[in-house]
């Protein structure tokens, strides 16, 4: 049972990011300000949550919640500056955006680069402990996923529609016969020392 806030004192977003650990395309993130008492049955570490449920809360959230925002970072970026600060940033772009000012921010993992001198806890799996946090790894996720879903057109044989850019064996397959497109994360050493980079 997810709690509904860390505490009841101050306005609290909860953080997290989708995309961490993909071979292709930008880290997402959101910020989350949920009403102290929300709940709901499905709502849950997205990874934990089927598909169907995912978009299912996506819709709750965005009506439910006293603020919410999303933002990314691009491959190039990632590839520039590295995946953990482009993390980081794509967190602090998702809290730009709030219509709402936190006083507290709950982010998902163990490190944060703090934001605004706004205090804030670091929790470890916290999208399986908090609803705001959960909330934002429903919307990062989901953001994610129809993203990957656009670019899976102009390179439909890397199947990102299927596996988001991850590194599943029919995306390492890809890999192998075409190399990388301008999508993939370069700096993640995917491509095998014989191949080159795959333009079109």
């Amino acid at each position: 049972m997810l709690q509904s806030c860390y505490q009841q004192q101050f306005i609290e977003a909860g953080c997290d990011e989708a995309g961490r650990g993909c071979y292709a395309g930008p880290v997402f993130a959101a910020a989350v300000i949920l009403p102290k008492n929300f709940t709901h049955p499905l709502l849950n570490d997205s990874k934990q949550v089927k598909e169907s449920n995912r978009y299912e809360l996506r819709n709750i959230i965005q009506q439910e919640a006293l603020a919410y925002a999303v933002a990314s970072v691009d491959n190039e970026e990632i590839d520039n500056i590295n995946i953990l600060k482009a993390s980081f940033k794509a967190m602090h772009l998702a809290l730009d955006q709030l219509t709402l000012s936190p006083e507290m921010l709950l982010i998902d993992g163990n490190r944060f680069v703090s934001y605004k001198k706004l205090p804030h806890h670091c929790m470890v799996k916290g999208d399986g402990r908090f609803a705001s946090i959960a909330a934002a790894s429903i919307l990062a996720k989901t953001y994610r996923d129809d993203y990957m879903k656009t670019i899976h057109d102009e390179y439909p044989m890397y199947d990102w529609a299927n596996n988001k850019g991850y590194g599943t064996l029919s995306h390492r397959t890809a890999i192998e016969q075409n190399g990388i497109c301008k999508y993939h994360r370069k700096s993640f050493n995917i491509l095998p020392q014989q191949l080159t980079i795959f333009s079109k």
